[in-house]
């Protein structure tokens, strides 16, 4: 009762704690937040650390921080890396966002990966009640994910989902509103920036960044492997002479990167597919594939993944969100959060 009159003053909150960006929606209101998951950590002789930027102002420190320095991503691969810096990070957003009702805490619905081992949950669990949640209610990512995809899930039948995030894919069937069979690709949108990287190092004897790689990406990635005539110019330190130097990458060099991680995601979809019964995979058939997250913007990768596959594919509208529309979803609605949430 006590905890019922509360909800008519808090300003519920329904997180997405992802490897890129931190998404909070609030309830009634929407998406209120969304945040670089960075933080630049201060640490001292003694070793104490202290939190000396957060989010886009910690950004333009990614690789460029002195020793005493540090920018942290807290979220590596769909899982959480420093649990005290993501705690820094949850408390600086969740306070943000609901500072001018700190004498009534609120509610959160925090999306977690479906492989989140009990010891995980419980210290995702006591970060949000350290950074001012009432109670704390976890849902799994690809369930969220559907959610925000209006995928039927609470039917018996079967939808799969694959999120594809920063860190990681995560590839899910899902029916009567739960997991039936999970595959986690480690890597996600960071996979095919680290293999231009490793391409552009190994053929042109190149070093360069996350994010001329990512520029790569955006501009010359297809991953139906078509080698067009598009070419970029990419900038960065010569691994023999250790000097500056610029070299032209072409849509054929990105192609050959693109292989190993697109395969990869090919085979996790098939070991989904094994490991559940027939029934279900026949819906798949049916119902298709459905692409969330914002890795799933990758130019062609629909038409490859229903060449690999067989099976159709599509892509849900507004991707990068669906997570963090299901989560708010399930946190409005009182059955969706006893139906779903833990």
């Amino acid at each position: 009762m006590f905890s019922a009159v509360l909800g008519l003053f808090s300003q519920d909150l329904a997180v997405d704690l992802g490897t890129s960006e931190t998404r909070i929606h609030q309830r009634g209101t929407g998406l209120v937040c969304r945040e670089a998951s960075v933080v630049a950590v201060h640490t001292d002789r003694s070793g104490h650390r202290r939190v000396a930027a957060v989010g886009a102002e910690a950004v333009p420190m990614l690789g460029r921080t002195p020793g005493d320095l540090q920018a942290v991503r807290p979220i590596q691969a769909g899982h959480v890396s420093d649990f005290e810096v993501a705690e820094a990070l949850l408390t600086h957003l969740v306070r943000q966002v609901h500072g001018r009702n700190q004498w009534v805490a609120p509610k959160m619905v925090l999306a977690t990966p479906a492989e989140a081992t009990d010891m995980e949950r419980r210290a995702l669990r006591e970060s949000c009640e350290t950074a001012g949640a009432r109670s704390v209610h976890l849902v799994d990512r690809p369930l969220a994910a559907a959610l925000g995809a209006e995928l039927p899930i609470q039917r018996p039948s079967g939808h799969m989902v694959v999120d594809l995030g920063a860190g990681e894919a995560s590839i899910a069937l899902i029916s009567l509103s739960n997991v039936v069979a999970h595959q986690a690709v480690p890597g996600g949108g960071y996979a095919i920036d680290n293999a231009i990287i490793e391409m552009v190092r190994a053929r042109y004897d190149l070093v360069i960044g996350l994010q001329t790689a990512e520029r790569l990406k955006l501009e010359l990635a297809d991953a139906t492997g078509r080698r067009d005539a598009h070419k970029a110019q990419a900038k960065g330190r010569c691994a023999t002479a250790g000097v500056p130097r610029a070299v032209t990458i072409t849509g054929s060099d990105v192609a050959d990167a693109l292989q190993r991680p697109i395969q990869s995601l090919v085979h996790g979809v098939r070991s989904v597919l094994d490991r559940v019964p027939a029934e279900l995979a026949a819906d798949v058939s049916d119902h298709g594939v459905v692409l969330t997250g914002g890795g799933s913007r990758l130019r062609g990768l629909e038409r490859a993944l229903r060449r690999a596959t067989g099976l159709p594919v599509v892509r849900a509208e507004h991707p990068e969100s669906c997570v963090i529309r299901g989560a708010g979803a399930i946190l409005d609605e009182l059955d969706l959060l006893e139906a779903i949430a833990c």
